[in-house]
């Protein structure tokens, strides 16, 4: 080794460079473990994107167990309800027969009584037409996925692309 070798007075011109005291903790740019900003931003978004379809997905799967708890219970209240149609007949037909026995025709007893029941069904629908009417889409709901796309589309365009 020649004496420009051994010098250690740091200047660029020789060959050997004097011993580094400190080493920077990052590269301009970088994380401490060596990757770019850009990098460690993009994989917080995966992994956000991975977290919120894991929890929709526990959503689902929770959802999906009680939709079979309330199928299994309500079939009670449908047969309740089938009895209770079914019923319905005899307590119209008892009606009609009350009614001719004070004194009006058989004929026209049942045909009260059928004008009667289709007043009830008409009035029925009308009611549930209104019911249906008031339905509306679920606003803050698509707010909130309108406003979740923006910043989706916002960040990807604010995202620095990655430098080779």
């Amino acid at each position: 080794m020649n004496s420009a070798q051994n010098s250690t007075n740091g200047s660029r011109d020789g060959a050997g460079w004097t011993a580094v005291t400190s080493i920077p903790l990052s590269e301009e740019g970088t994380a401490p473990d060596g990757q770019s900003i850009g990098s460690l931003v993009r994989d917080a978004t995966t992994h956000l994107s991975t977290l919120v379809r894991s929890e929709v997905e526990l959503a689902k799967t929770e959802l999906a167990g009680e939709m079979k708890k309330a199928v299994k219970g309500s079939v009670y209240f449908i047969l309740a309800l089938a009895v209770l149609g079914f019923s319905m007949f005899f307590l119209f037909f008892t009606l009609a027969e009350g009614l001719a026995q004070l004194g009006l025709w058989r004929w026209a007893a049942f045909g009260i009584v059928f004008l009667l029941m289709l007043v009830v069904a008409g009035l029925m629908a009308f009611l549930g037409y209104l019911r249906v009417r008031k339905i509306r889409a679920p606003k803050r709901t698509i707010e909130s996925l309108k406003e979740t796309s923006q910043l989706a589309k916002r960040h990807k365009e604010e995202e620095p692309t990655p430098s080779a």
